[in-house]
């Protein structure tokens, strides 16, 4: 009977086991496509990254190459601890929270209006949707030869028409210039991500709601933005990502001075005007480690709307 068995197994194993090999080979024909870019990839990125990780172990000036030496964690120290950049931390802080909020709530009203029916509508999505097209660095000049100049901009051509004081905008506020060229180009975006949630309300919850007598102010309060708090989320960690890194508005505004160096910069002065490879690094990871926590809270955000919507189909 013992026999009779093993012999039964053996032969219902053994096509198991031949099925396998397909198996798996088809599984390897199917993912053959993405290995040059998984290979491309970790050469672009990845191997560039564990370089960087290695120069900010050592204290290292391009100008003295000789006088190298491995410091371990010291750069690190002094990325925490110096008052320059920690002043540069806290204008990223500063200068992130500000274009994020605004451009949420500019974007959230012009998403409510877009969300209307009226006549000229696509018109205006397309003009509205138009800054965010614009590439970054000819947005900050446009802002700052276009419209901030105190000599020809239409800031002050339009304060001259009214007779009006011609202020200096870029030395008198730098740093709300460079925020407000990031809110222009910012706030399209966001303002996409909030339609795509208004467009998402179920359209048979509303009119049960107006039915029963609730204002639009009752339907926005306590069904428009509950429905909108994962887009709202995932509108302010997207930018967050983006704007923490960002560098274009304040080369292009200021040049990093009057108090706009962010970190991005910061990095950029400590690596080529400066020359120190290693602080350079050392700040240039703290960059990205900050990005990838952003970025770990923005896919749980889309990952959970995704379900939503799953659960709702």
């Amino acid at each position: 009977m013992t026999t009779t068995t093993a012999a039964s197994l053996g032969r219902t194993q053994a096509p198991t086991a031949g099925r396998r090999t397909p198996d798996r080979l088809r599984s390897w024909a199917t993912r053959a496509p993405l290995l040059p870019a998984l290979v491309f990839m970790i050469i672009v990125t990845q191997l560039p990254f564990v370089a960087t990780l290695v120069i900010s172990l050592f204290d290292w000036n391009s100008l003295y190459p000789d006088a190298r030496k491995f410091t371990w964690f010291g750069n690190y120290s002094e990325v925490l601890t110096d008052a320059d950049l920690r002043k540069s931390v806290f204008t990223t802080i500063i200068l992130t929270v500000t274009v994020v909020v605004v451009s949420l709530v500019i974007g959230l009203a012009l998403a409510l209006l877009i969300d209307r029916k009226f006549r000229g509508r696509g018109v205006v999505r397309t003009l509205l949707i138009a800054p965010f097209l614009v590439v970054p660095v000819a947005s900050a000049l446009l802002w700052k030869h276009v419209l901030f100049n105190p000599e020809y901009g239409l800031l002050n051509g339009l304060l001259h028409y009214v007779g009006g004081p011609q202020p200096d905008w870029i030395s008198n506020n730098p740093l709300i210039a460079v925020e407000v060229s990031l809110i222009w180009q910012w706030t399209p975006f966001m303002m996409l991500i909030l339609l795509a949630g208004l467009q998402s309300r179920s359209p048979e919850l509303l009119e049960a709601a107006r039915m029963d007598g609730a204002g639009p102010w009752q339907v926005f309060r306590f069904m428009t933005l509950p429905h909108l708090r994962r887009y709202l989320e995932l509108g302010a960690l997207l930018g967050s990502i983006y704007i923490v890194q960002n560098f274009d508005a304040v080369f292009t505004l200021t040049s990093g001075g009057l108090g706009t160096a962010n970190l991005p910069y910061t990095v950029y002065q400590s690596f080529y005007q400066a020359h120190e490879n290693g602080l350079a690094s050392a700040a240039g990871v703290l960059v990205v480690i900050g990005s990838l926590i952003i970025a770990t809270f923005a896919l749980r955000v889309v990952s959970s709307l995704f379900r939503e919507e799953a659960s709702r189909g």
